[in-house]
């Protein structure tokens, strides 16, 4: 029996989603093109990987009890020096966020686990860089904005070249989509 890694998160949909992505790249996150761009519900856990079917039913449990929400995007934040990650903030959604995650680590459930660090929605940008691309990060980011209207989660695979692949998409179980949720990018993005 061997084991995979996984996780769970809130894909940032396009065009917003390569956007970030490519401005991580930018500013120096070699990890940028093996992480799609997310919101994470459930971080990287191990876990047998005879265990995947019944985590996936777990989450059509969570997903199918879920309703769509606007998510909203607005400015920059960072963990640091705790942590070295600059991200672009959660400021709508948030709270539906954190009521997911929960669910996902349901203690009963399959991928039960406590946390390194408070959990705090958010889409990282930056992590593991120099000091001064973090900086720049932050600044070229802090107009940043975007918003679509959030209708599942997915399930990623962390593969051995440390990509992370998706496995399965997790609708939630109605498709109202909430009428002030729409697409929005602007703000001005500085490309250096």
């Amino acid at each position: 029996m061997g084991t995979v890694t996984i996780g769970v998160s809130i894909a940032v949909p396009e065009p917003h989603g390569s956007r970030l992505q490519q401005l991580r790249a930018g500013f120096g996150d070699a990890a940028a093109y093996g992480i799609p761009t997310h919101v994470t519900l459930l971080p990287p856990t191990e876990v047998a990987d005879t265990a995947v079917p019944t985590v996936e039913a777990h989450l059509a449990e969570v997903a199918a009890a879920g309703r769509p929400f606007p998510m909203r995007l607005s400015g920059t934040g960072t963990f640091r020096p705790l942590s070295p990650v600059v991200y672009v903030r959660v400021v709508e959604g948030a709270e539906a966020c954190t009521r997911l995650q929960q669910q996902v680590r349901d203690p009963a459930g399959p991928v039960a686990r406590e946390l390194q660090f408070p959990y705090h929605p958010h889409v990282t940008v930056a992590h593991g860089i120099d000091e001064a691309a973090m900086d720049r990060a932050y600044e070229d980011l802090a107009g940043y904005e975007a918003e679509w209207p959030c209708t599942g989660f997915a399930l990623y695979e962390q593969g051995a070249d440390a990509v992370w692949r998706k496995l399965r998409d997790f609708p939630f179980g109605t498709v109202v989509v909430p009428p002030q949720a729409g697409h929005v990018d602007r703000g001005s993005v500085s490309a250096r």
